[in-house]
């Protein structure tokens, strides 16, 4: 039986900066036809393996070695759901500019973006059967983000690349994208002779199509096995994700929350009420006589599938929509439009989101990034008071990362990330949270910690919860409302 040749081989790697480098060297071999999973909780070194494999770092000792021709560059491509502010050139720009755009301005469409493979054979199957024909049309801008993460993969697998890295690329990703993204790389991998990479937080979303796992914790590699032989050994598993004392509750309880200074719970009386909300951009409709009532202190879930308008009706509460204009709102008893400003408003919201991870783009620390969360500012970080400080510190503790506070934002990993933001969305102590996928990306134990957090936050008078998901068994215990967005066509 001929042997099978090795792809790329990592052989006893230790990069130059001291910063980037694992516990030991880094060893790993990818043969012809296998498909992995590297998986180990949040700041495992994930993010770092793929860097090194694509050869991102100057290294002291060692090398990656390619067993084709060709470049690292062409053969290898990498998606990262942060890397998607990059596909229009916004950058921090992106938030506002997506919701005061309109049909007129000069930001591509998906099929402009999409069109030098538009002639290529199976060009509309794979757009048909991955489901993004319908938005072919749409600009860039306008697309949620699950319609934003199917795109970037669809755009990335035209260009055939040998190998392709995707990290964490169920987040955004409602129950059939995420069979649909399954399926299509499981074709892709067959037909086109692609090998995938998957960096993950989560055994449970291993799929079939993956053939061995590469497991890793605290910069330090395991030794590789098969798929079948990494979930049917548990003790590795519960040494990755230790669930031992990690009962939500237990773990954090009694939880001491950071707050500025004692304050009177909220007494409006309606946090929001929507009146026959419309909302359409050129000829698409995205939301169609809406009505929705939210009091003070009730917990609500907003259900929707990718593309059903749910970023767009959180735009028009936090503010950012100028729509709102002209529709009928009300916000904190007080009707839109009536004299308050954006920043009246936005100081009694928190506010989190998958998308949030595109506009921080700047190499800023992370407490900084905490800390803006006192001005409500994306992309202008005014020094906070020392008292402020303290508080986004003691936030960064109670989550867990309290030693990232020196990081640059940008070289967290995806997890890190939605851990810092969720600090910045709480750090003002707001009588409206509105979290949209909190807990994607997070391993067992940082799901847990951070779940009992928001159930503690949310317990207390006059605190109004918004809680968007996609896994209904994520919600909290206080959640007993749903509210469910349909897509129009």
């Amino acid at each position: 039986m001929k042997d099978k040749k090795t792809v790329i081989e990592i052989r006893n790697v230790v990069t130059r900066l001291p910063e980037l480098r694992f516990e030991e060297p880094v060893n790993w071999q990818i043969d012809e036809g296998q498909q992995w999973a590297v998986i180990g909780p949040n700041g495992a070194g994930k993010t770092l393996i793929a860097d090194i494999l694509q050869r991102k770092f100057a290294l002291k000792e060692g090398e990656v070695r390619w067993g084709y021709e060709g470049s690292a560059s062409d053969g290898v491509k990498s998606i990262a759901f942060k890397d998607i502010y990059s596909l229009a050139d916004c950058r921090n720009s992106y938030y506002q500019q997506r919701w005061h755009s309109t049909e007129s301005d000069e930001m591509p469409t998906v099929a402009e973006l999409l069109g030098e493979h538009a002639e290529e054979e199976d060009f509309h199957q794979i757009l048909s059967l991955f489901g993004i024909e319908e938005f072919l049309p749409k600009k860039i801008i306008f697309l949620s983000s699950g319609e934003l993460r199917k795109f970037l993969v669809i755009r990335t697998l035209l260009k055939r690349p040998r190998v392709l890295i995707l990290d964490n690329p169920f987040i955004g990703l409602d129950a059939p994208s995420r069979a649909v993204l399954v399926d299509m790389l499981q074709r892709m991998t067959h037909l086109e002779g692609v090998q995938v990479i998957l960096l993950l937080s989560n055994p449970e979303e291993i799929p079939e199509m993956i053939t061995h796992v590469l497991p890793v914790k605290q910069r330090r590699c395991f030794p590789t096995c098969t798929r079948e032989e990494f979930l049917q050994h548990s003790q590795l598993i519960a040494e990755l994700f230790p669930t031992e004392g990690v009962n939500a509750v237990e773990r954090v309880a009694p939880i001491v929350l950071p707050l500025a200074e004692p304050k009177e719970p909220a007494t409006h009386e309606v946090t929001f009420r929507m009146e026959y909300v419309s909302i359409k951009y050129g000829n698409r409709t995205i939301l169609k006589d809406l009505d929705w009532e939210v009091k003070n202190g009730e917990k609500w879930a907003l259900f929707g599938p990718n593309g059903a308008g749910k970023s767009t009706l959180l735009s028009l509460i936090y503010a950012d929509n100028p729509q709102s204009y002209a529709n009928t709102l009300y916000l904190f008893d007080r009707k839109r439009g009536s004299g308050e400003s954006i920043w009246d408003i936005k100081k009694r919201i928190g506010y989190v989101s998958p998308e949030m991870h595109l506009f921080y783009m700047e190499n800023v620390p992370t407490l900084r990034i905490v800390g803006s969360g006192f001005f409500d500012s994306i992309g202008l970080y005014r020094k906070c008071t020392e008292e402020q400080e303290k508080i986004a510190l003691a936030w960064m503790h109670l989550l867990g990362i309290e030693e990232l506070k020196e990081r640059s934002f940008l070289t967290l990993s995806s997890g890190e990330q939605r851990l810092a933001l969720l600090a910045r969305a709480f750090v003002k102590d707001p009588d409206l949270i509105i979290l949209d996928e909190p807990l994607h990306g997070l391993d067992v134990s940082n799901k847990k910690r951070a779940a009992a957090i928001i159930e503690q936050f949310c317990a207390r008078p006059g605190k109004t919860l918004i809680y968007v998901t996609h896994y209904p068994q994520e919600l909290p215990a206080c959640v007993n409302k749903q509210f469910e967005l349909v897509k129009h066509s």
